[in-house]
């Protein structure tokens, strides 16, 4: 099993835009498993290979209760999205901080699988949210960046706070 570290808010790194990917081969899908083993031993639900320091558009999820139904999106672009709905998040890149951020409610997705073929899908709820969040991501964004500015500092306060302690 490939653990992966994961970079922690506010790494600059998470900022970076990710690239395109060009063709999905080997490497990518070595990625795609090691990422998937990453998010699943974290535990979390998505994960997105800029949070692994890898600025390639991929994501993975996986938000059913068994842990079985993994999702690979290559490329993903939103075609449609439609609704507005506040849902708590929380990220494997800022532990221990949930908080409600505005997101569509449903969405119509455009990707590639792991084996390069393209698929649509539409989402809602959860899993609307969690492929928003992720794809947001890809862009070099965190969710906390869309809190208030004074909700913002008070994590940041925190996290510092958390990294100053002894271990």
């Amino acid at each position: 099993m490939a653990k992966l570290p994961i970079l922690l808010y506010p790494d600059p790194r998470l900022h970076t835009v990710a690239a395109k990917v060009s063709h999905v081969d080997d490497k990518i899908r070595q990625l795609i498993k090691d990422m998937s083993e990453t998010m699943y031993a974290a535990p979390g639900v998505g994960l997105a290979a800029t949070q692994v320091d890898v600025h390639l558009r991929i994501i993975v999820i996986d938000n059913s209760d068994t842990r079985d139904q993994l999702r690979v999106f290559i490329n993903p672009e939103i075609l449609e999205s439609t609704g507005k709905a506040d849902c708590e998040e929380g990220c494997l890149s800022v532990p221990g901080v949930y908080e409600k951020v505005a997101r569509a409610q449903t969405i119509r997705v455009r990707a590639l699988d792991a084996n390069g073929e393209p698929f649509e899908l539409s989402a809602e709820g959860l899993p609307a949210v969690c492929i928003q969040h992720e794809m947001d991501h890809l862009e070099g964004k965190v969710f906390v960046e869309k809190l208030s500015r004074l909700k913002r500092q008070r994590i940041l306060s925190r996290i510092k706070k958390r990294q100053r302690e002894p271990a």
